[in-house]
């Protein structure tokens, strides 16, 4: 029988990197699958859900082989670079998808089954973000929903240097945020309202690291391009 989010988790420019690739520095998490018992949110974290040998070569493999590119935002009429690269894929045969946009690698296609294996969903878009260092981050934001709905459910893995993951309640006020460290080879499932109801940033820190490669899979239905970045 096919798993349902609910039932396998019971919530109560173009450039082609060369970075520096000795991931034997990279830690992995420790810990198993945890059930965040928050309000508002359906929120899981399987810290270590590639092996290391995994985490590694999916690591290695993305971080050269993506074409990545620079992001161009508005802020304050203002045109900006955002602070990490970023690339996206998504199934040409979803509605308004980029025809000339690039095809799914084999690494993708691996990691998304895995991904669909795991929450029994299936996802048809991924968005890949490069933190090339601590100057790059994400602001607060929730992701934006005219393209997946105001509760998309958003699974996101990580590869390369641990970075913090922080949330808070957009209306309570008095809960406190909550910081997760995503590891090298994590799973991280957002559902149910967390979107409408929280936000999420990845801090900058000053601290002297080195990459991390997040992708975060959804189920989008589409009319345009894509314009909005996420975590």
């Amino acid at each position: 029988m096919k798993k349902t989010p609910i039932d396998c988790y019971h919530f109560t420019k173009t450039y082609t990197m060369n970075l520096f690739n000795d991931t034997e520095i990279f830690a992995p998490g420790h810990g198993g699958k945890v059930v965040f018992d928050l309000p508002d949110t359906e929120l899981m974290l399987i810290d270590s859900f590639f092996s290391k040998e995994e985490s590694d070569h999916y690591y290695n493999t993305l971080l050269h082989t993506t074409k990545w590119r620079e992001y161009e935002m508005e802020i304050f009429d203002k045109t900006v670079k955002a602070p990490r690269m970023i690339a996206w894929y998504e199934d040409k045969s979803n509605l308004g998808a980029d025809p000339a946009g690039p095809d799914w690698t084999t690494a993708l296609l691996a990691i998304r089954k895995r991904v669909e294996e795991e929450t029994g969903l299936s996802f048809n878009a991924v968005l890949l973000n490069l933190y090339r260092n601590g100057k790059d981050g994400v602001a607060w934001h929730s992701d934006h929903t005219d393209k997946s709905g105001p509760n998309p459910v958003i699974a996101s893995v990580s590869f390369g240097e641990t970075r913090l993951f922080r949330l808070r309640h957009k209306f309570l006020k008095d809960i406190k945020q909550i910081e997760i460290p995503l590891h090298h080879g994590s799973f991280l499932l957002m559902a149910g309202t967390t979107n409408s109801c929280w936000q999420h940033q990845v801090p900058k820190t000053a601290r002297q690291i080195l990459p991390r490669i997040n992708l975060t899979f959804r189920r989008v239905c589409r009319t345009n391009t894509r314009d909005d970045v996420a975590l």
